[in-house]
């Protein structure tokens, strides 16, 4: 084949495909637009008319400022960017003079949540990754509110959960319950000592819990010097009797003034009245003595026993009265300013079921247990039956009365630990921090003692978020400063 030939066939072949390609531009393009706005018209809905205006007339919008772009059936999921939202939807775009005529805020800039002085004209994320967030021109709270005041609109109020209550006056009362233990009245013990030394005889009381009444006969003591202490005695009375006929009145003074230092002596050994009378009766020396019980009681402890050589300082019964019992609460160190020596008490015990025993405050220990951070409250019971016994475990109820106080739930009070800070809604949706003194805590309220008024509204659940906001609003006006 020549070489002429080959040029041309190869030139024919570059012109046919020329005209293909020139063909499907002329026809297929049309077709596709055709196709593409059909299929667009179709895929619009009523709703979304106003947002496809602003997206097909570049023209119209001409240098208005896109100042987000969010989804047109969830205007809560915004972005910096144009795109689709979770729910498949195409974001539309947010114009400012969109924003400002139809009633929303205007925004000033865009700032970082974490680090208030990042600002920017335009939205997006900030170097630390954070979601810039927009600044209104309306965030300034109105000249009669008071600073931190915060405007928050009802859609977002439902979108944080904000719930407000009243403040209220009321009557206030309040029960502390203690875990509490029946204790021996340490005012009705008595411990039983001779006061001279000497051999036990004979034991009347002779096992440990035997109930005694006073003046019932404990035990019998034989002691030489107490023999001999009488034998004083008997001559001493002898003589007084002899000699009080006597001319001689110092003689007659001084055998009384001996009779009455020996019956002295007997006293101060325990021998009462009744046993000298006796003596002064018989004209004869006993050769033992009876102690007798000097209280109602019973027996606690024994150190008695047949024969056996006892001195003053043994201690040879401990005789408890029963008839009154101590009962030893511990209460929160909080709790200990609103109890009073005095004040009733209640007590029930589970031996006991329905049983209420009454009785009232005698003691309040000055000292706290630093392991439970309580203090003992001593009470007193009456215990006529001696059904309260020692060591038995019982729960005291303690009511306290506060009068009239103003209160708020506890919920509605935000405690720093320098401060107290509560949340009054005003109309128009603002939000004013209010500082206040906080009194007693009543289980799921707080008594207020100044800040707040009968009737006024209170935040009472959401009220972090507007903390956070009133706090972050105070640190935009002072960057503004």
């Amino acid at each position: 084949m020549k070489p002429h030939f080959k040029i041309t066939r190869i030139a024919i072949a570059f012109s046919v495909v020329a005209l293909l390609l020139a063909g499907a531009f002329l026809y297929r393009v049309p077709l596709a637009s055709w196709v593409l706005a059909n299929s667009d018209e179709k895929r619009l809905s009523t709703a979304q008319g106003h947002a496809e205006h602003d997206q097909k007339a570049p023209a119209n919008s001409g240098d208005r400022k896109v100042l987000y772009w969010y989804d047109l059936m969830n205007p809560a999921n915004r972005s910096g960017k144009p795109g689709k939202s979770p729910d498949g939807m195409d974001l539309v775009p947010m114009y400012a003079e969109v924003q400002t005529t139809s009633g929303e805020k205007k925004v000033l800039y865009w700032y970082d949540q974490m680090n208030p002085s990042m600002r920017s004209d335009k939205p997006g994320k900030a170097s630390d990754g954070m979601d810039l967030l927009p600044m209104y021109a309306d965030t300034g709270q109105s000249k009669d509110m008071a600073p931190g005041s915060v405007m928050i609109s009802p859609a977002k109020q439902q979108l944080i959960g904000v719930r407000t209550d009243f403040v209220k006056r009321e009557s206030l009362d309040r029960t502390i319950r203690a875990v509490a233990q029946v204790q021996v009245d340490e005012t009705k013990i008595a411990r039983i000592h001779v006061k001279i030394a000497g051999w036990i005889e004979q034991v009347n009381v002779d096992f440990i819990g035997k109930l005694v009444r006073k003046g019932d006969p404990l035990f019998s003591l034989y002691s030489p010097d107490l023999v001999a202490t009488q034998q004083e005695y008997l001559i001493a009375r002898r003589a007084t009797v002899d000699l009080s006929t006597s001319p001689f009145p110092e003689v007659a003074r001084g055998s009384e003034s001996l009779l009455e230092a020996a019956r002295e002596r007997l006293r101060l050994w325990d021998i009462n009245d009744d046993q000298i009378k006796e003596l002064d009766d018989v004209g004869k020396v006993n050769r033992t003595m009876t102690m007798y019980s000097p209280i109602d009681g019973f027996v606690m402890k024994r150190e008695v026993y047949p024969k056996t050589y006892v001195t003053p300082e043994t201690e040879l019964y401990e005789i408890a009265d029963f008839s009154a019992v101590w009962v030893n609460a511990e209460i929160y160190e909080y709790e200990v300013p609103y109890v009073k020596v005095g004040q009733s008490a209640a007590m029930r015990l589970s031996y006991f079921p329905g049983k209420v025993y009454a009785g009232k405050v005698v003691y309040i220990n000055p000292t706290v247990d630093p392991m439970t951070r309580t203090v003992k409250v001593r009470l007193e019971f009456s215990n006529p039956d001696f059904k309260l016994k020692p060591d038995m475990f019982a729960e005291v109820e303690l009511k306290i009365s506060y009068g009239t106080q103003i209160v708020v739930p506890q919920e509605a009070v935000l405690d720093s630990g320098s401060e107290q800070v509560v949340f009054v809604a005003h109309d128009d949706g603002y939000f004013e921090p209010r500082k206040v003194q906080i009194g007693a805590r009543l289980e799921d309220r707080l008594i207020v003692l100044s800040g707040l008024k009968p009737g006024e509204k209170i935040v009472t659940s959401g009220n972090f978020l507007i903390d956070s906001e009133s706090r972050l609003k105070n640190a935009m006006a002072g960057m503004k400063r």
